[in-house]
Parts: structure tokens; C-alpha cells; sequence
């Protein structure tokens, strides 16, 4: 009996999983507890093990493939057995027997409808079908804000024949006219908008196809519930002005056989150039109105840039600079624990009402500690690891700090779990130091040591990432002197901690040279007030600045 596997929750921010590698193929045998898959989720990369016995007979999502939770992973089933309805449905064998009693009544119950609106959806069908070679082109998006587009001008008209890359007409948007080219060849066999007319982007604007082709029945589906189709207006009005351009083509011709002129318009002065031919131009520093253009109606195009004289570029250069970079640049598809990190934060900012308090430790003591301590046999403390150690200690007496705040209550936690951020790769994680205060300096460093070393590796377990009741990120090795941070809800606080800095300092009336570190506690207002917050900087500086007092 063939068996359904989802894209499992693998934490529980979880929302879709990427198949980092098969470690079974379509074909193998599984047992239960063999690892099918390793599956990168938004905090890690985690093996995922077979609860069934049989042989794989489906894999839904590929290597580097990205699904959400819940959705079609993989089949196990019997050798040869026949899945079929299972890829249409996404049902085990057991749920399809479930269900096909209750679906055959209903086959029954639909069977005369359908075949009473069967011949409704056949003539639906047939005009909802584009022929073979129609293309219909659409509004453009031609700026990052563009909603809708005018049209300004149509340079081809019903009946025209179009080439990749002639210009169909020229749009208005909200920042610039711009000249609109065909990305097909074909014959122009309907317009949707009228010169001056405007419409949304992805409306209906033109139609492509093979001279003769009916396309009548197109563009009143396109158009259903909009503005009725203009196909034979425009052919109408195109008759006159088809014979009037034959009529001039020998003209034309004979006039730019004798003379080459520029490419120019007669009104404007604008010089007719495809966006290829501009953008290569400004590349070489060409200046277009020395081109002689070879396109259709002396356009400029492609061609013409390239066997652009070079002695003409370089005096037209010479006459004026033109910065010749080309604007360059990688895309990087966004990780699961990107788009995470992306998600939580912003909840996080907009959400929780942020304030931040400024502090100032002296850091000889913490200094002289540390060299004292580390003198020890194979031991060794970080700073950081004080610092850990300190904000534990100091949550005990403040529980405000190491609150939590939820919708309808807030808790106050009397156990102390911190949360350390550890850059990685793709951003960041926050593994937990559990009981932090109950832990030794040593004790801290090495679990914060094997957490550094597992997360760079993706190899952290969800449960080790999970309940922080307060969060400490620190940027002073990195030689940043102070910066604020993110709260890592639903922690009500984070502590920010930079380098340390070697600085003149004032004591006792003297001016010497003393160490100092800056911190910075960004706090919920909705659960730590700000004397409550400054309370606890007062409590944290004494364990900073005598930390012999820890040890007590």
C-alpha cells in the first residue's frame, strides 16, 4: 500500500523546506528509520528519516528544489505499483479507498451536468484557444512603478508586417515616453488601445500572428467585462493609411537613396535608435546623431553602432566624455533562513515598541580577570563568555528583563536561558546556553565554542535553537565600537556589546589611560519600563567591572 510523504515541519518556525540531497534514489529499497533526505530548513540543514518500509517510487521535489510544508515529497510503496492517482491527489491508497465511495455518488450526482454544459465548454473552449504562431502582447511594466500605460503613438498599424525588434508604438508611463519594441515577428492583426488611450499594465494592447488569422474571438476573451474589442475599428481605419504608405514608400526610398540623412524625425530633431543600439552607444561613447541609421524608416539599430568608424568614435568622444562602465551584478536566490530571518525581523521592528539604553564599562578589572583565569591548566574564557555569564546572573534579579511578552499575558521567567548570535553564511543563528546561570566559565565557553562550530556547519538541531529568554549579540571582535540590535521576540530584551578600546579616562580627577566597552540594551516597552531596564545595566556593570563577584 504506496504511502504519501509530506515536506515535514522540521521547527517550528518552519515554513517550506529546499531538498539539500537525496541519500535515496527512485528505485531503493527503504526500512523505516533509513534517512531518505537532508533538508535544509530556515535554521538548518537536518536529516530526514523513512517511517515506512517498501521501495521508493516518487521524488516530488529535485536537489535544490524549495516546497512549503505539507506538500508532495516523495511516494514509498510496493515494487511496480501503479501511483498514478496518487500524483494527481497527493493521497495515500488507504484515504483514496476512504474517499471513493463519497466520490463516486458524487461523479454520479455531476455526470449530467457536465454533459448538459458540454457543449458550452467546448465553444468556450474553441474561443478561448490561441491559434498556432498568435502572440498576444500586452502593457509593458516599463518602470518599477508603472501601474498604466498611454498610448502615445502607434508606428505600426493593422496589417503591418513586424519584425523582432521594429517598434510597435511609443508609451507614456509615469516617468517617460519610451519606445515600445516586438520581441516576435508576424503580422499586426489587432490593436487594443487607440493613440491617447491608457491602460493597466497587462492589459490587452496588441495581437500578433500569421497574416488572416481570425483573432476576433482573442481579444473579446481578453477584453470580457472590459472595453469592447476594436479589431475591425482599427482595420477600418487602417485601409487609408496602408494605400497613403504605399503610396509614399517610393518616395521614401528614392529620397534616402540620394541623400542618407540622419535619422531624425521632421518635427522633433529626435533620433529614431532601438534600446540595444542606445545602450551600445553610450557604452562606446558613440555620439547617435553622427550614425547614419539602416533600420526601417533610418532607425538606428544594432548593426549601425557596430561598424560605427572608430576615428568617428574617438572625435565624437574627444568632443565629449562618456563614462564607459557597464553597470553589472549577481543574483542570489534568497535562503529559507534568509527569508526567515527577513520575516521575524520585521515583526520584530514593527511590532515591538524599541527603545535603546547607552552604557559605558570600565574594563580594566574584566581584564585583568580574564589574564588571571586563563593562567590556569588547560583552561580558557573568552569575554564573551563573561559577559554570558554576567547577563545571567543579572536576569535573576531583574525577571522584568527576562520576560516574555505574548498576546494575552505576559510571562516572567524564572530560569535563565540565553541566546548568543552566531553569524553564519547565509545570516545568522541563535543558539541557546540553557541554565546560563548555573553554568561555570568554563563550562559557558565550551558549550558557546561547540554551538560556533555546529552552526557554520548547519549541523544545529532545532531544540538548541528554541526557548532564549533574553539575547546577546556581540560585534566587538569584529572591531565595532557600539551598534544597536534587533529584538529577538518573544524576548523582551538584547543586549548589543562592542570592542574593547584602549582611550584616556578620567580618574580620580586624572586623565589616564584606561579600557573601556560600550553596550547597548534594546528593550520591549510593552514589558521592561525604562528605570526597570537601567536597573539592570546598574546590576550588569557591577558584575562587568568586579568580576570576581561572579564567582561568589
Amino acid at each position: 500500500m504506496a504511502e504519501v510523504i509530506n515536506m515535514p515541519r522540521l521547527s517550528d518556525t518552519m515554513e517550506e523546506g529546499t531538498v539539500a540531497t537525496w541519500l535515496k534514489q527512485v528505485g531503493d529499497k527503504i526500512e523505516e528509520g533509513d534517512i531518505l533526505a537532508e533538508i535544509e530548513t530556515d535554521k538548518a540543514t537536518m536529516e530526514f528519516e523513512s517511517f515506512y518500509e517498501g521501495t521508493l517510487l516518487h521524488i516530488g521535489v529535485q536537489e535544490g528544489e524549495t516546497t512549503k510544508v505539507d506538500e508532495l515529497l516523495a511516494i514509498i510503496g510496493e515494487e511496480g505499483e501503479d501511483i498514478s492517482a496518487l500524483l494527481k491527489g497527493g493521497k495515500s491508497t488507504s484515504e483514496e479507498d476512504e474517499d471513493s465511495k463519497s466520490e463516486t455518488s458524487k461523479d454520479e450526482t455531476e455526470e449530467k451536468s457536465e454533459e448538459e454544459n458540454s457543449k458550452d465548454e467546448s465553444e468556450t473552449t474553441e474561443t478561448n484557444e490561441i491559434p498556432e504562431g498568435v502572440i498576444v502582447v500586452t502593457m509593458p511594466r516599463l518602470s518599477d512603478t508603472m501601474e498604466e500605460g498611454t498610448v502615445a503613438t502607434w508606428l505600426k498599424h493593422v496589417g503591418d508586417t513586424v519584425e523582432e525588434g521594429d517598434i510597435l508604438a511609443e508609451i507614456e508611463t509615469d516617468k517617460a515616453t519610451m519606445e515600445f519594441e516586438s520581441f516576435q515577428s508576424g503580422t499586426l492583426l489587432y490593436v487594443g488601445l487607440e493613440e491617447g488611450d491608457s491602460a493597466k499594465v497587462d492589459a490587452l494592447l496588441a495581437i500578433i500572428g500569421p497574416e488572416g488569422t481570425d483573432v476576433s474571438g482573442i481579444a473579446k476573451n481578453f477584453n470580457a467585462g472590459g472595453e469592447a474589442p476594436k479589431a475591425e475599428q482599427s482595420a477600418d481605419k487602417k485601409t487609408p493609411k496602408k494605400e497613403e504608405k504605399t503610396a509614399a514608400a517610393p518616395k521614401a526610398q528614392d529620397k534616402k537613396a540620394e541623400a542618407q540623412p540622419v535619422a531624425k524625425t521632421n518635427n522633433t530633431g529626435r533620433v529614431f535608435i532601438s534600446p540595444l543600439a542606445k545602450k551600445m552607444a553610450e557604452d562606446k561613447g558613440i555620439d547617435v546623431n553622427q550614425v547614419q541609421g539602416s533600420g526601417e524608416n533610418g532607425r538606428v539599430v544594432k548593426r549601425d553602432i557596430e561598424s560605427f568608424t572608430s576615428s568617428v568614435a574617438s572625435s565624437a568622444s574627444a568632443a565629449k566624455f562618456v563614462p564607459t562602465g557597464q553597470e553589472d551584478f549577481d543574483e542570489k536566490p534568497n535562503s529559507q533562513m534568509r527569508k526567515v530571518i527577513a520575516k521575524r525581523l520585521a515583526e520584530s521592528k514593527f511590532t515591538a515598541p524599541h527603545y535603546y539604553l547607552n552604557v559605558e564599562f570600565d574594563m580594566e578589572n574584566a581584564i585583568a580577570f580574564r589574564a588571571q583565569y586563563n593562567s590556569l591548566p588547560d583552561t580558557k574564557i573568552s569575554y564573551n563568555d563573561m559577559i554570558v555569564k554576567a547577563c545571567a546572573l543579572a536576569l535573576r534579579q531583574h525577571p522584568q528583563v527576562n520576560s516574555q511578552w505574548f498576546a494575552d499575558k505576559m510571562k516572567l521567567n524564572n530560569h535563565v536561558h540565553i541566546g548568543v548570535a552566531v553569524a553564519v553564511e547565509d545570516g545568522l543563528v541563535v543558539p541557546v546556553v540553557k541554565f546560563a546561570n548555573e553554568q561555570s566559565l568554563p563550562q559557558i565557553n565550551a558549550a558557546v565554542k561547540d554551538f560556533a562550530g555546529r552552526s557554520r556547519n548547519k549541523k544545529l538541531t532545532p531544540q538548541e535553537m528554541e526557548g532564549s529568554t533574553f539575547t546577546i549579540s556581540n560585534l566587538g571582535m569584529f572591531g565595532i565600537e557600539s551598534f544597536t540590535s534587533i529584538i529577538n521576540q518573544p524576548n523582551s530584551a538584547i543586549l548589543s556589546v562592542g570592542a574593547i578600546l584602549e582611550k584616556p579616562v578620567v580618574k580620580n580627577g586624572q586623565v589616564v589611560a584606561g579600557n573601556t566597552m560600550k553596550l547597548c540594551l534594546a528593550c520591549d516597552h510593552r514589558t521592561v519600563d525604562g528605570a526597570t531596564g537601567a536597573q539592570f545595566l546598574q546590576t550588569l556593570k557591577g558584575y562587568i567591572e568586579n568580576p570576581i563577584t561572579m564567582l561568589v
